[in-house]
């Protein structure tokens, strides 16, 4: 066992040295790279959904543009997966749309209130678009990822 322990070192070490960079694929991806990562440009703007008087700020705003409120729990896995997977649908295209983070746990009146005004059932991971005062649409948990963002542009 120590000496194929030893082999395997003696041997990613001849290969990490005499191997050029672009035959390092496994390796690299494995390991990481020395080389610069390119920076990911992020279209989503998130803004803080954090008191009850942005309720109507939203309610004001969602009468001349569509506003996205995710409502979001920091404790729920899935939660946690489905807002990378959101914030990775977002393109240049959809970089002017309005986009509200509702963290439940921090903000469970605002959250409470947010269902109240807009006539929706308390759910986690939740994105309602609000239009015109109402909510036009919610979708909960891996659903959030099939929206078709360009609606509401």
């Amino acid at each position: 066992m120590l000496f194929l322990l030893s082999f395997w070192r003696l041997k990613v070490s001849y290969i990490c040295r005499n191997k050029k960079k672009e035959n390092m694929g496994v390796f690299n991806s494995l390991f990481g790279s020395n080389e610069p990562k390119e920076e990911k440009v992020s279209y989503l703007k998130w803004i803080a959904l954090t008191s009850l008087e942005q309720l109507e700020n939203i309610k004001e705003e969602s009468k001349t543009e569509s506003i996205l409120i995710f409502k979001h729990s920091t404790r729920c896995g899935i939660s946690k997966m489905v807002i990378k997977q959101f914030e990775a649908l977002f393109s240049k295209e959809h970089q002017n749309l309005k986009v509200y983070y509702l963290d439940l746990l921090n903000y469970r009146n605002v959250s409470d209130e947010v269902g109240s005004t807009f006539q929706v059932m308390h759910q986690s991971p939740q994105l309602l678009v609000i239009k015109n005062e109402v909510s036009v649409d919610d979708v909960s948990h891996n659903d959030i990822t099939q929206i078709n963002l360009i609606r509401f542009i």
